[in-house]
């Protein structure tokens, strides 16, 4: 009887190995397949959407893509939210109101709300569920539910190179400059200079960039080891691919 139950475990074992492969590789071939690309932009008729670009599946809710335009070699992730107008069939007259430029990266579960004009610059980085928007609900009346007042909108502009940390919220009427860091958890309003980082709720400059001093106050980790210049990218490549292969050799084993 035990020899029994061990086949048995054995083979339940086996079958639920057998069912996990194939429901991940089902899974991968519906991510592939519902991904939005410029050559399969599926039912999304965006304004411009670049070469390289690629919003993951599944997608957050998408609207106005008219007044929408996305740059080349874009990541938009899982789950992200892009909207242009207050709500879908609204005419929004002849400009591009949200503007991503080249090479942006969207996280899992980021919002970009543009009801006035957003513009993201090139080669700024979101982490997950960082929150831009061009509207603030309104609480003028104190006798009406704040919900039902009428909101207020102020054009975003963020900078190209910068770093958004998860979960930080840019609000409207925020100006950041170029290759600012924006702490995870932040709350960004009004403008933010050039080469600085800026943390808290509401958030403040906590280090800014001097061209004769450098970081101030000065960073506390070391700086980052470069990449050898004899290491094509090519092999950066086949390095990446090889670890991909690792981890989901480790997935597979604990399943």
């Amino acid at each position: 009887m035990p020899r029994n139950r061990n086949t048995f475990s054995s083979l339940a074992a086996w079958r639920r190995r057998v069912l996990a492969r194939a429901v991940q590789g089902g899974w991968r071939w519906v991510q592939e397949a519902g991904s939005v690309t410029a050559e399969h932009p599926g039912k999304l008729s965006f304004r411009r959407l670049g070469a390289g670009t690629r919003l993951a599946f599944p997608q957050g809710t998408v609207f106005g893509e008219r007044w929408i335009e996305i740059g080349e070699c874009c990541i938009v992730a899982e789950q992200v939210t892009l909207t242009a107008g207050m709500l879908p069939g609204l005419d929004l007259g002849a400009e591009t109101v949200l503007t991503l430029g080249d090479g942006v990266v969207l996280g899992r579960g980021s919002h970009v709300i543009a009801d006035a004009k957003v513009s993201i610059g090139s080669d700024t980085y979101c982490g997950p569920y960082v929150y831009i928007t061009s509207t603030n609900h309104s609480y003028d009346d104190p006798d009406e539910p704040v919900g039902r007042q009428w909101p207020r909108s102020e054009p975003v502009t963020i900078g190209p190179g910068c770093w958004l940390g998860t979960g930080a919220v840019i609000l409207p009427g925020a100006r950041i400059g170029r290759n600012v860091v924006v702490a995870a958890g932040a709350v960004v309003r009004g403008e933010v200079p050039d080469h600085s980082v800026v943390a808290g709720a509401p958030a403040r400059v906590v280090r800014s960039w001097d061209p004769e001093k450098g970081w101030q106050p000065p960073l506390r980790t070391p700086p980052p080891v470069p990449i050898p210049d004899h290491v094509t990218s090519e092999q950066l490549a086949a390095l990446a691919q090889w670890e991909a292969e690792q981890s989901r050799q480790g997935v597979s084993g604990l399943s």
